[in-house]
């Protein structure tokens, strides 16, 4: 039964991440987020994927991955139509045939431990030309709430990176990397929760979903914790994969609310 309702969170939280996202961007705000999306989902994905080698939250965890490969699709060709510079396009035709490798990568073999390296190195080729397309848009914006989107698209992108490494230690695949990048993941991530809450743009309903968020950072920190002591056991792998979920749902919200900042 408690296996149940964690996977109905999960799921839950799966939907409403990427909620209400538009067919189409609309403007540089809109460029910014679901730019920084991109990021977020290349974690996403090698976290799911990571997931299914371990066998934890699977059927979840599959739902995770099929939905979040779509998604990133049709962002990424609306990003690469909607490129207002040579450069900015550019990104994104590499981007495109960086996708088609770690796609490839994800979809081409049953998830097994063997094939876990190869997805890494995959997801960091696409989340390096993911962030730099975010940071092009950001810089054509040159506007203050731009960097908020930016940084608080940012945040997702951590939530998922942060268990993706915790999944990969677990089997363990560079185990010691691993740690060493959730540790400073977990630093970045505060920093930056404190930038978007004194942020003169920030609104009370921002502020009201960032305290919101503190809470399920609560969750998915002490499941990271765990880490030491847990070992690759199923209730701490499903925990991590769901607070991950929860903390990712309250982010993107936090994320389309400063994207739809107009002044």
């Amino acid at each position: 039964m408690q296996r149940r309702h964690l996977m109905i969170l999960a799921a839950a939280a799966a939907t409403s991440a990427t909620r209400g996202v538009q067919a189409q961007v609309v403007d540089l705000n809109d460029a910014i987020n679901k730019a920084g999306r991109q990021r977020m989902l290349s974690q996403r994905m090698g976290k799911a994927w990571l997931a299914l080698v371990h066998q934890t939250s699977s059927a979840n965890a599959q739902l995770v991955l099929d939905h979040s490969m779509a998604l990133f699709d049709r962002q990424l060709v609306e990003l690469k139509a909607y490129a207002p510079t040579p450069d900015i396009r550019e990104t994104y035709v590499k981007l495109e045939e960086a996708w088609s490798g770690y796609k490839t990568t994800l979809v081409g073999t049953v998830p097994h431990k063997s094939a876990a390296q190869a997805v890494l190195e995959a997801d960091a080729k696409v989340l390096a030309l993911a962030h730099q397309g975010t940071v092009q848009y950001e810089a054509i914006s040159n506007r203050p709430v731009g960097k908020l989107v930016n940084v608080a698209g940012r945040q997702r992108m951590l939530s998922q990176r942060m268990a993706k490494f915790y999944f990969a230690a677990m089997l363990p695949v560079d185990a010691r990397v691993a740690s060493a990048e959730i540790g400073k993941s977990r630093s970045e991530f505060l920093n930056a929760m404190d930038l978007l809450r004194n942020a003169p743009q920030a609104t009370d309903r921002i502020r009201s979903e960032l305290q919101l968020a503190d809470g399920q950072w609560v969750f998915f920190d002490q499941a990271l914790k765990n880490m030491q002591t847990s070992g690759a056991a199923a209730k701490p792998l499903s925990h991590v994969f769901v607070s991950s979920e929860n903390l990712l749902s309250v982010m993107d919200r936090v994320t389309g609310l400063y994207a739809a900042i107009t002044t």
